[in-house]
């Protein structure tokens, strides 16, 4: 391993200095969820909770008793709730998290609040006594990580402070995969409903497959399970949108040219907020198939005019969906009526046998106790 170079000791220090937080940005209006709205001329009326009919108000207050007494008091109820009603909770979490809650219920249903639990003070241990060689990467994209949400936008500021003491805690704790520009997306929206200890866990079990599978392949160099999901993700368009998937081809059209961002931030980077959280409700308890049902969905929604549509027009068309595709209450029932679970399976078969088992990224054997030795290395760092 390279040594540590004078030129990187002054890097450092000068990244330090100038690691200072700047000025408070002037006030904008903000929506419910806290980013900057657009001045747009005639901008969409948002309703906010105390400006909404009494009925929905009535309705929301109800969905959150039923919420409360599933997880019981600080999530203690949550497991075994899980365990005697699972189509229950599968369909309470598809019509979404109520928002007030999504912070806790995120950190129960990934796994992430029983990781924290078992290693106590680890993070504390990444964060304060260890160093990373990533750490002039993350400095350097933190602005670009939601930008546009008042937390974040301050120079150096609580935001993004927390969002740089998260990515670069889990580039210590995992140095193979380090870190990637698109974890940011992760770490930040995970900020937005917890702690820092408490992202970094969730970022934990994401990538290393707490309960689902592990997603580290995504940031591993050469993106390998990336590169999979496009695969098994283009295979797919043609199965079940065949005349789509032929004019896709017929104008070279390929899912990296669109699709990639889909998985690496898990639809966090360009949707609508709103979209993106119900989106996260589901991929936290069911796993990477959402992803692949809401791409799915999407394309069917908007097939009657791609299909229609050249190149260059197509090609902007795939990263710009009108905002009616983009409605949860439209996409999402689209998305969970589309069955993906077996043709998943098939075609990552299929792509391991042209690829050769070292393109399945993710490690092999249990996964709980890949975990533990992770975070057994960190067990002895305070000095």
């Amino acid at each position: 391993m390279r040594g540590v170079t004078a030129d990187d000791e002054m890097d450092k220090k000068r990244a330090s200095a100038e690691f200072e937080p700047g000025p408070v940005p002037p006030y904008r209006p903000v929506d419910r969820y806290g980013f900057i709205k657009s001045d747009q001329v005639n901008p969409p009326v948002e309703v906010s909770a105390r400006c909404r009919p009494s009925s929905d108000q009535e309705r929301e207050q109800r969905r959150v008793r039923k919420w409360r007494k599933m997880i019981g008091a600080g999530g203690a109820d949550w497991k075994h709730y899980a365990r005697r009603k699972p189509n229950v909770v599968t369909r309470r979490i598809r019509k979404g998290i109520p928002d007030c809650l999504r912070g806790l219920v995120w950190q129960l249903i990934s796994g992430s609040r029983d990781l924290l639990l078992m290693h106590q003070g680890v993070y504390e241990q990444l964060v304060l006594y260890e160093t990373s060689a990533s750490e002039l990467d993350i400095i350097r994209d933190i602005s670009r990580t939601f930008p546009s949400h008042v937390y974040f936008q301050q120079r150096h500021g609580p935001g993004q402070r927390s969002l740089y003491n998260v990515l670069k805690a889990y580039s210590v704790y995992d140095r193979e995969v380090g870190y990637v520009q698109g974890m940011g997306f992760l770490a930040g929206l995970l900020l937005l409903y917890m702690s820092e200890e408490d992202a970094f866990w969730l970022l934990v079990a994401l990538l290393k497959g707490a309960v689902n599978a592990p997603m580290e392949g995504l940031y591993l160099v050469g993106l390998p399970l990336v590169q999979q999901y496009l695969f098994q993700f283009e295979r797919l368009v043609k199965e079940q949108l065949p005349k789509l998937g032929a004019h896709f081809d017929q104008e070279m059209i390929n899912p990296s040219m669109y699709a990639s961002q889909w998985f690496i931030t898990v639809f966090s980077y360009s949707f609508p907020f709103p979209l993106a959280l119900r989106i996260w409700d589901v991929f936290l308890y069911e796993g990477v198939k959402i992803v692949f049902k809401v791409g799915l969905a999407l394309l069917k929604y908007c097939q009657d005019d791609l299909v229609k549509l050249p190149f260059e027009k197509l090609v902007y068309a795939l990263r710009n969906f009108p905002e009616d595709a983009l409605n949860p209450d439209t996409l999402l029932p689209m998305a969970y009526s589309i069955k993906v679970t077996k043709g998943l399976e098939d075609l990552k078969l299929e792509y391991l046998r042209m690829n050769g088992p070292q393109s399945h990224s993710p490690k092999s054997g249990n996964e709980e106790r890949q975990l533990s030795v992770s975070t057994q290395k960190h067990s002895s760092l305070r000095r």
